[in-house]
């Protein structure tokens, strides 16, 4: 391969310059994502309205399901891009990413489908009742039955392009279809607008999830000289490196979001016990939460290009470099995000809603959430390592034992033990298991890379 910008950037740009390069772009976009994700719920809790508010929260496990496609698709497709690129075998690149968009979109179209024919048992499976079936309803029309495919193919798309170097240009897509939701939520939402209360707030995700799309077709089809990313039919092929290659990174990823979906569901169904106030605290929590998660996940994202280039390339030096760069960078914020999140949680929750039961539950719930985001850095690192490298059973691994092993259990146990306290801190209890599970796995993962090093050298 000619030292193009994409070669110089995986081979030779010195790694914290590279990792901010990849990393920078990937976390503002995630920030932008979840400010948008967050409108949706300010926007409706200005209405001071609960049962609008759990609408949100209840349909927000079928909106994780997503990506559960986009993990697949998209993380599984981005790790063998990114592989191939650092073997030189850019017709594999274009394979992958064409494999990886027309699965996506397939998969998008099934499940729209899905949730239409099984739409009434769906919706008292997420836990809505007979106050909040009509609001959670107009929310999942929009961002479920309309919604689903272009939601998925914007993330999708924005890890194909990501895979190659093109951080920026993924992030600006992304970006573009955030920041429009933002604009359109209380034009959709308020009452001196259009005043659709949560169904505006899923109309606006719904078109701008549509522009989102527009945009990366547009940029593929500007660049389709200098891209290694082909969405072309004829590239569409199922050859049985690719498809091992994408779902043995991807069908963990997947799993490991479907495992979210349970989680979040099973925490809804606990929280419900205890009210619409409960639920839409929560709600609130998990949207404040998601600001130190992002910033986590976008960074152990953005780098996963570099890091499993330098694999294939068997640059170990550099892989390793990358990994402790982000390390010694992520820590310390989410430190600092911890001790402020903890110690503000009352007034983080009162941004959203004023009522005071609301804000009792939320202070209790971040309080917990506070203290699992160093922790979830670290988890989150190592995933993403595992994904990048190709070690799609030791991804799965880790989705198994957060949920299955130690959060679900945690949560049984601690709500029976603490009630409404013991459910807030389950997931505290998760992460920290997890991390030190996460430190032994990536000290071994150094250990063998050492030892191949060694034995290339003889």
């Amino acid at each position: 391969m000619e030292h193009t910008e994409k070669s110089v950037l995986f081979e030779q740009m010195p790694v914290p310059r590279a990792a901010r390069r990849l990393m920078i772009p990937t976390i503002l976009s995630s920030l932008v994502m979840v400010i948008y994700s967050m409108a949706d719920t300010y926007f409706v809790g200005r209405l001071n309205n609960p049962i609008e508010n759990s609408a949100v929260t209840l349909a927000a496990p079928v909106l994780l399901a997503f990506n559960a496609v986009n993990n697949l698709f998209g993380v599984g497709s981005s790790s063998m891009m990114s592989r191939a690129l650092g073997e030189r075998d850019i017709d594999r690149v274009k394979k992958s990413s064409a494999f990886g968009f027309y699965c996506a979109l397939f998969c998008g179209i099934i499940m729209s489908v899905f949730c239409t024919v099984f739409f009434q048992p769906l919706l008292h499976l997420l836990g809505a009742d007979a106050e909040t079936v009509a609001s959670t309803a107009a929310y999942m029309k929009w961002t479920v039955l309309l919604g689903a495919s272009p939601s998925i193919l914007n993330v999708v798309i924005a890890y194909l392009v990501r895979a190659e170097g093109s951080a920026l240009h993924a992030s600006i897509g992304t970006m573009s279809g955030c920041i429009l939701n933002i604009v359109l939520d209380p034009i959709f939402i308020m009452p001196w607008g259009l005043g659709m209360g949560a169904s505006g707030a899923g109309c606006a995700t719904f078109v701008s999830n549509c522009a989102a799309c527009l945009y990366f077709f547009i940029l593929l089809y500007v660049k389709r000289k200098s891209t290694f990313v082909s969405i072309a039919p004829k590239d569409f092929k199922w050859k049985k490196d690719i498809v091992r290659g994408v779902c043995g990174v991807g069908i963990p990823a997947s799993i490991q979001n479907l495992l979210n979906v349970t989680g979040m569901t099973i925490l809804n169904n606990f929280t419900a016990v205890y009210g619409p106030d409960a639920v839409a605290a929560i709600g609130i929590v998990q949207k404040i939460y998601l600001v130190p998660m992002q910033i986590a996940m976008g960074s152990s994202q953005g780098v996963m290009p570099l890091v499993g280039y330098s694999y294939s390339a068997k640059n170990y030096k550099r892989m390793k470099e990358t990994i402790l760069f982000i390390a010694k960078v992520m820590v310390p914020v989410m430190v600092v995000s911890s001790i402020f999140c903890y110690f503000r949680a009352g007034w983080l929750v009162s941004l959203f809603m004023k009522k005071e039961e609301i804000i009792y539950y939320g202070r209790i719930f971040l309080r917990a959430d506070s203290l699992a985001m160093t922790f979830l850095a670290v988890d989150f690192l190592a995933v993403g390592v595992f994904q990048a490298i190709g070690m799609g059973k030791k991804s799965l691994l880790f989705a198994v034992l957060r949920k299955i092993v130690f959060e679900i259990p945690a949560l049984i146990l601690l709500n029976v033990l603490f009630g409404v306290y013991g459910i807030a801190y389950a997931a505290f209890v998760a992460e920290f298991m997890l991390a030190l599970c996460a430190v032994y796995m990536l000290r071994r993962i150094f250990g063998n890379l050492k030892t191949d090093a060694v034995s290339g050298e003889a």
